[in-house]
């Protein structure tokens, strides 16, 4: 049993027209949250200098009354709060999402192009670059399982910004694998060429 069990009163809903009073413990980690994006009631008392306790059950009677939820995360006993989202307004259809996705990556990289000199010395390159390799479609599949899996221990950085270490920035991480369709004209081509046995002389 934990500090944070022994702090946690039964579960009840608030009654219609209950407001949630304010308090200074609260009001604290209303702003951290706001600061941070998401945190734990350990990291709370650690940047707010309460007891993991009273952050603990501080976080529970915010998130009754519908001022934070609980965050995204991969299991374990902490349990990572954040300011309760609205909800999503209706946005393109999903088949549209594809290319409304490579737009912002192509309009990123296009305002990095243009404003590199004017970023820290040590952030004025890119690791751009790409290849061509000829694959099954299983290979395929490895390839972009192998890269899921190296990119794995950093991904909960973004939903929980205390694990972030210092002079971590956002980094845009683009990977599209995809089969070269050939081009018509050369469809074109190789059907006149092999017309009648041959190409016809110049």
């Amino acid at each position: 049993m934990t500090e944070e069990d022994l702090t946690d009163p039964p579960r009840r809903s608030p009654r219609a027209g209950e407001e949630l009073r304010e308090h200074e413990v609260r009001t604290a980690l209303l702003e951290l949250l706001a600061e941070v994006g998401t945190v734990t009631a350990t990291e709370a008392a650690a940047r707010l200098g309460y007891s993991s306790g009273l952050c603990s059950f501080h976080l529970r009677q915010l998130a009754r009354h519908g001022h934070i939820e609980e965050a995204p995360h991969s299991g374990g006993r902490a349990r990572p709060w954040r300011l309760r989202r609205p909800a999503p307004a209706a946005g393109p259809p999903a088949e549209d999402f594809g290319d409304l996705a490579r737009g912002l990556e192509d309009e990123s990289w296009r305002r990095w192009l243009g404003r590199r000199d004017q970023v820290p010395a040590e952030w004025r390159h890119d690791e751009a670059f790409s290849a061509v390799a000829y694959l099954t479609p299983e290979e395929m599949s490895r390839v972009a399982d192998v890269i899921r899996r190296a990119l794995a221990p950093y991904q909960d950085r973004e939903q929980r910004p205390l694990a972030r270490p210092e002079g971590a920035t956002p980094v845009a991480l683009i990977t599209r694998l995809f089969p070269l369709l050939p081009h018509p004209a050369d469809d074109a081509g190789r059907a006149g060429e092999t017309e009648g046995g041959g190409s016809r002389p110049a």
